[in-house]
């Protein structure tokens, strides 16, 4: 069984509590998810971030295929972290920690995906040519977003 991770760093020129009330709406996931992936969200996402809640949505990861993905808010701490897990969707194992840190001049956030893929083996061929790239496609859109959003963070 093969786990992968993927782990971004992002500062910004914003309080952590600027940075929390936007990251933890799922509102805004729309807002940092590239647009041909049909992101929608169908429930979950009318009450503030809270542990135990299951978000429902519609996701266009590749080739045009819709897949509905449900995850659950296993753990929120204000301004702190949140985690969310996968309960179903296109991953085996999607976990997806999020942490927020005071930093001078502003907050860095850090995210650590750990993954795995279904299909064993054939799974596993797909990740350095299909899932691996996409991920970081998808990572690369949201930190380029966040900077547009927010500023870039000069030290």
């Amino acid at each position: 069984m093969k786990i992968y991770t993927l782990h971004k760093t992002q500062k910004f020129p914003i309080s952590v509590t600027e940075a929390w009330d936007f990251l933890s709406n799922p509102k805004n996931l729309k807002t940092i998810t590239p647009n041909y992936m049909g992101f929608h969200i169908l429930s979950g996402a009318d009450k503030t971030m809270y542990a135990g809640q299951i978000i429902q949505y519609i996701v266009t990861p590749v080739l045009g295929i819709k897949t509905k993905w449900i995850t659950e808010i296993t753990h929120c701490k204000d301004q702190v972290y949140f985690v969310d897990e996968q309960r179903f969707g296109p991953y085996a194992l999607w976990h997806h920690k999020h942490f927020l840190k005071p930093i001078d001049g502003g907050v860095e956030m850090e995210d650590i995906i750990d993954y795995k893929l279904p299909l064993g083996f054939i799974g596993q061929l797909f990740h350095p040519i299909l899932v691996k790239p996409k991920l970081e496609e998808i990572f690369n859109y949201r930190q380029k977003k966040l900077i547009a959003l927010f500023g870039e963070y000069q030290n």
